[in-house]
């Protein structure tokens, strides 16, 4: 019997070396005869390696090659900062900071030798959107929120964690431009509808804006207030773009189109051409919906900004967005050209001071809600952005962290290995919605938590007191320069609508 056995696996290994020489030499013929790739032409078999390394070496970066502060778009020092809160660590480290603050660009905020004491310290109060302009306002209270993101862009756990996460977080969570799924109602947390340039979601059979579908939404308690979107930061001038393989029965029917096909949004709404018709637009949909009425944009130079100030101006603040939601050029996105995604549009650092000034000039300040996002992750560039003028922040890739993320950067070929931008449901089945969204509402309570530490710091009773002088930016000589000497407050430049009005008839 033992002799039997021998002779088995001596023949079973013979039979598995003449199948791997058989495979090698076919291999070898078959590269050394293709006229594609010169390398596998000339290294037959062995230059295979070459593309495998290739394929494989952005993994093998981020885990063995690149320091803790080196990798893009988020660095590990970063996910990590991410994960501890989701995780609800805490944010404490040990024997010092990694944080380079001679590195041009560094933020440095300007603590107070008399930091506010506990008892002085004071609730981050909450702010009203649209009020006295709409007959439903919005009061938000969190400073964080959640970033659109399309049902079809991410999964339907990753939605659902979202939601009941946003809920305890007592955040807002954004659709994102695919429209609106059971799953956004699922946490009964507030919602912002985005409205894109296909009207995904709110469009009739010709794919224009639906009306009665508009009401229909509107009709919905949760639902607060409403995105038109114009551009995002990560594809200005690209409308949304949803693989076929993602396009499922279920999510064609949210978005009110066919299965199976590339989604692929218009490059702008068609019927906005000019700030006007922007204005429009706002005030048709803030009439039917009777809530609170938005923009998003990526900003690339000061005469947009102008201009709709200056129409807002001069036809009355009632047709002035309710809010505007200024995406920065580094905001990421399931998909998007690489040209658009490292070349277009202003990163948030200039963007955002910009509007906000441009708001100050035509005395729209007090009027116009600012939302900054663009890769604000961490309470301390969310503690700038208040800085700069932003009355709220969202973030999506942060949120994405707090779910698992592990920045594979596959979210446009369905096969994300966590679950959360993919519809395959073996890997779906790795997100838990019981689980992850624990860690959802831990990272926004500990986002806010963080802000206002930073701010009682600074010697502010809360984070709504943030203002440019609070901090100074890195400029790589070892100096640093206040943010608000590099972006001065502006003089408003119209007080009332009438020296406007006075102004432009000189």
């Amino acid at each position: 019997m033992e002799r039997v056995t021998t002779v088995f696996s001596v023949s079973l290994g013979v039979i598995v070396v003449v199948v791997l020489l058989a495979g090698l030499v076919f291999w070898y013929l078959r590269d050394i005869t293709q006229k594609q790739h010169a390398i596998l032409r000339n290294y037959p078999v062995v230059g295979h390696l070459r593309y495998f390394f290739e394929q494989m070496g952005e993994y093998f970066r981020q885990y063995f090659v690149l320091g803790d502060r080196e990798e893009m778009p988020f660095n590990r020092a970063t996910r990590g900062w991410v994960y501890r809160l989701a995780k609800d660590e805490g944010g404490t480290i040990g024997f010092g900071s990694t944080y380079n603050l001679r590195e041009r660009g560094a933020i440095i905020f300007v603590n107070s030798p008399f930091p506010v004491l506990k008892e002085d310290q004071l609730p981050t109060p909450t702010l009203c959107i649209g009020e006295g302009y709409c007959t439903t306002p919005f009061v938000a209270g969190s400073v964080v929120n959640i970033s659109g993101m399309s049902f079809g862009a991410i999964s339907r756990p990753a939605v659902q964690a979202l939601s009941r996460g946003a809920k305890q977080a007592g955040c807002w969570l954004n659709t994102g431009e695919g429209g609106l799924s059971p799953y956004h109602l699922e946490g009964g947390c507030d919602l912002v509808v985005q409205i894109g340039t296909a009207k995904y979601g709110v469009r009739n059979a010709a794919g224009e804006l639906s009306e009665s579908r508009l009401r229909e939404l509107a009709g919905i308690e949760t639902v607060r207030a409403f995105e038109l979107k114009l551009s995002q930061g990560a594809k200005p001038g690209k409308g949304g773009l949803l693989p076929a393989e993602k396009v499922t029965e279920e999510i064609a029917h949210i978005r009110g189109i066919p299965a199976g096909k590339a989604s692929v949004s218009p490059n702008r709404h068609p019927e906005i051409n000019d700030v006007h018709a922007l204005l429009d637009m706002v005030v048709r949909i803030r009439r039917i919906t009777g809530k609170p009425v938005g923009i998003k944009a990526a900003i690339g130079g000061w005469y947009f900004m102008s201009e709709l100030c200056e129409a807002v101006v001069l036809r009355g603040r009632e047709f002035a967005p309710d809010f505007i939601t200024v995406d920065g050029g580094e905001g990421g996105s399931g998909a998007a050209p690489q040209a658009l995604a490292d070349h277009m549009a202003l990163s948030i650092d200039e963007a955002l001071p910009r509007v906000v000034d441009s708001l100050i000039e035509y005395g729209l300040r007090d009027r116009v809600r600012v939302i900054a996002s663009g890769k604000l992750v961490t309470s301390a560039r969310i503690a700038w952005a208040l800085s700069a003028g932003a009355d709220f922040v969202t973030t999506a890739r942060g949120f994405m962290f707090s779910m698992g993320c592990i920045q594979a950067m596959r979210c446009h070929t369905n096969t994300c290995p966590t679950g959360i931008t993919t519809h395959n449901p073996k890997l779906q089945r790795g997100l838990v919605v019981v689980e992850k969204f624990e860690r959802v509402a831990n990272y926004c309570i500990n986002l806010n938590h963080e802000v206002d530490m930073i701010a009682h710091a600074c010697g502010l009773r809360h984070a709504r007191e943030f203002r440019r002088e609070h901090v100074r930016i890195a400029q790589g000589d070892g100096g640093s320069v206040a943010l608000s000497m590099r972006y001065p407050y502006p003089q408003p430049r119209y007080s009332r609508v009438e020296e406007a009005f006075a102004a432009l008839e000189d």
